[in-house]
């Protein structure tokens, strides 16, 4: 589990260091270590435990004595842990295996860069997307379902918040699929008004109602052969979802005012950030439409539940806006780094992109973007954020203390409410939580926490 962390993390040196350093945290097996940045200004200690800055600067400049683990650069500087390893077999056994580990870890990075390889090590076979790096654990299993949809001529349901990038993954679905040399027709259901809807889904003749000039074919069959995406799904009225339901069982299409129905052959991919669930149970929609579009259902989730993606995102867009922008290369500084992971991007990955566009327009070329160019409600979150399913409790963070004791704060919290749920069995909370019993026990111990009755 760790090393698959640590590889995800290799082409952010600043992160990677932070992680690597944990995990030899865990080990115990240094009596004193710290993370260091060397650049031409000379040797920066970012934190240390066991010694003073000063005695950690010593430290780093002393090239033989110490065990020391190379993390890659990071904007013109080298990072680095130096540690003092506790001098039995075993520890020392521990902290070579995190150096070779990270160590590994960013030799893979460089390979992958060399060939052009950014992308996070995905399964075998898994989709590409337009929109950019889903290296989380969720949106990998989701990903490698998808793929395997794809092939299935099947409706499909996509689910989840605004912004987290339900058309990329159905035209990720559709460029998988027999389909994929034919038409992709997205269609949002809330942009034309509730009575020009059925018009446009499913066209009309000249003459079959005022200011119909000329025929217009529809939606519907502009994406004949291939797929149609319908986004807003649960928008569309009562008197339209009985029509929409035929269509999706006989593949017929019946245009206003035309004689006779004409069949298109086309898959359809609908999307909502409504819960269906409950209009259905609350008679606004068509429990029979619902079940016909519910084939097969994959709920994308919010950015705030794949936080491991933030950075490669930031890292994606900011590039592409300064490409676009002309403003050379531009980087982030820590503390606007750590904005941006513990914020709670209420609009996803839609809203993370505007606000690498925003930064970088207000950006000079080539230089080191501060908090300073945030936007206001992210700038404002620093006092604290909510973190949590919304079904539980909240977990309160203060984002004027360090990032390495927020995380501590959140897995404290996970792991305990893991534990509550698996009634103190390791295995099972081991589970709930992607990673394996031992590494449950590794951090356990870390955090200091009490074995689970």
């Amino acid at each position: 589990d760790d090393a698959v962390a640590l590889i995800e993390l290799a082409g952010y040196p600043h992160v990677l260091a932070r992680e690597a350093y944990a995990l030899l945290e865990t080990t115990a097996a240094a009596d004193a270590s710290a993370i260091v940045a060397r650049g031409n200004d000379g040797v920066r200690v970012v934190t240390s435990r066991g010694w003073t800055a000063d005695e950690a600067a010593r430290a780093a400049a002393d090239p033989d004595s110490r065990l020391r683990i190379d993390c890659g650069a990071h904007r013109d500087e080298t990072w680095e842990i130096v540690a003092d390893v506790k001098p039995s077999l075993a520890d020392r056994c521990n902290a070579v295996a995190v150096r070779k580990l990270t160590e590994t870890a960013v030799t893979l990075d460089r390979y992958r860069r060399d060939e052009k390889q950014r992308a996070a090590l995905w399964p075998a076979g898994t989709l590409e997307t337009d929109g950019g790096l889903w290296v989380s654990e969720q949106m990998t299993e989701l990903l490698s379902i998808a793929r395997r949809v794809a092939t299935a001529d099947i409706t499909v349901l996509l689910t989840g918040e605004t912004g987290t990038g339900k058309e990329v993954l159905a035209r990720a679905i559709h460029r998988a699929s027999g389909r994929a040399q034919k038409p992709f027709v997205p269609f949002n259901c809330t942009a034309v008004p509730r009575e020009m809807l059925e018009s446009q889904l499913f066209g009309y003749r000249r003459g079959a109602f005022t200011g119909a000039d000329a025929p217009f074919d529809g939606v519907i069959r502009a994406a004949a052969g291939g797929t149609l995406f319908l986004d807003e799904i649960a928008e569309i009225g009562p008197d339209l979802q009985p029509k929409l339901l035929r269509f999706l069982e006989t593949h017929e299409v019946h245009g206003l005012g035309e004689a006779q129905p004409v069949k298109v052959d086309v898959r359809v991919i609908a999307a909502t950030n409504a819960d269906l669930d409950s209009l259905v149970s609350a008679g606004r929609f068509r429990e029979d439409l619902y079940y016909r579009l519910n084939a097969v259902r994959l709920r994308l989730p919010p950015l705030r539940e794949r936080r491991e993606e933030i950075p490669p995102l930031v890292d994606l867009y900011l590039r592409r806006s300064c490409e676009e922008l002309k403003k050379g290369r531009l980087t982030l500084d820590d503390e606007t780094l750590e904005f941006l992971l513990l914020y709670s991007w209420p609009g996803n990955v839609r809203q993370l992109v505007n606000e690498m566009r925003r930064m970088a327009a207000l950006a000079e070329p080539d230089s080191v973007i501060t908090p300073a160019l945030l936007s206001p409600e992210i700038q404002a979150s620093r006092r604290t954020i909510r973190v949590g399913p919304s079904d539980e409790p909240e977990i309160r963070i203060r984002l004027d203390q360090p990032l390495d004791a927020a995380i501590e704060m959140i897995e404290q919290s996970m792991i305990r409410r893991a534990l509550d749920r698996a009634r103190g069995r390791y295995e099972d909370a081991a589970q709930l939580l992607g990673i394996s019993r031992k590494g449950l026990f590794l951090k356990r111990r870390r955090l200091g926490l009490r074995k689970a009755s």
